[in-house]
């Protein structure tokens, strides 16, 4: 069996970007069942209710869905469940300490394997407000409405 490289994204968390000013991100591991895994490889899972939490000087992964695996038996896993990331101390620490600030939170953003192993890409984020996702919104469609212009200036110039 050939070894698995790159990268190959199985869950994104486009919410998020939505909901959140990202401040720092973070690459982790994940500590899984091997039904968690080959249910990874057919693309199934949903980052929608996730959050991270700091617990004992760990970090734990909550309401991440990750469904049965279709030919598992009564070793299958329970989809919700709650699951250890892999970080370094140090890094950890660092998060123990930004997160002890009022208004930061943990979130993940995607999940996806990495040279056949699978990552989680957790973020450092702080909540936005309701203007501030209007004010997003508008400088999306600014920018959109720009490079349209700018295209059609171009096919015109080409002419």
């Amino acid at each position: 069996m050939a070894k698995e490289t790159g990268r190959k994204l199985i869950a994104q968390n486009k919410r998020a970007r939505y909901d959140y000013h990202i401040l720092d991100t973070y690459e982790c591991g994940l500590v899984l069942t091997g039904t968690e895994v080959k249910s990874l490889r057919q693309g199934r899972a949903s980052l929608a209710d996730g959050f991270a939490q700091l617990d004992g000087g760990e970090v734990w992964l909550h309401n991440v869905h990750i469904p049965e695996y279709a030919q598992g038996t009564w070793t299958n896993h329970s989809a919700r469940r709650k699951r250890k990331l892999l970080l370094h101390r140090a890094e950890i620490d660092k998060l123990i300490g930004k997160t002890q600030t009022a208004g930061l939170t943990l979130v993940p953003l995607a999940l996806y394997f990495v040279d056949g192993r699978a990552k989680v890409e957790v973020a450092l984020a702080r909540g936005k407000r309701e203007f501030d996702k209007r004010q997003t919104l508008r400088e999306k469609q600014d920018r959109r409405e720009a490079e349209r212009v700018m295209s059609s200036a171009r096919r015109r110039q080409r002419q």
